[in-house]
């Protein structure tokens, strides 16, 4: 059964902006997923590039390229839709695996899976 979980205030997400990260546990790894906002819409994905699974962000939280319209693999230079996690150029194939995420009341929440489990600490 699925669970609404917080994650932030929506105003921690700005347009093309950082990255709200978080952990999960995903087919019983402990992973980072990782929250962004384009184009005023909440988003959500493992942070695993789809060529090989290492974490994407060049930066701490920093996942858009310079024009704000592409999510980057910093180790592969992979490049993806904000919007559907779609490999749209470089060394990957398919997409990155998007987590399920609402905005509600000026907060975003995280909605668990089956496949993936928030880590309590």
């Amino acid at each position: 059964m699925d669970e609404k979980v917080f994650l932030c205030p929506s105003g921690a997400l700005l347009n093309s902006g950082l990255a709200v990260p978080f952990d999960v546990v995903y087919e019983g790894l402990t992973c980072t997923a990782f929250a962004i906002r384009f184009e005023g819409q909440v988003h959500a994905y493992l942070n695993r590039c789809a060529h090989i699974p290492m974490e994407m962000d060049y930066q701490p939280n920093k996942f858009f390229d310079n024009s704000g319209k592409w999510l980057l693999c910093a180790t592969h230079g992979a490049v993806y839709s904000p919007s559907s996690g779609q490999c749209v150029e470089g060394p990957c194939k398919g997409r990155l695996i998007k987590i399920e995420i609402s905005e509600t009341d000026s907060k975003v929440y995280w909605h668990t899976q089956h496949n993936l489990k928030m880590i309590v600490f």
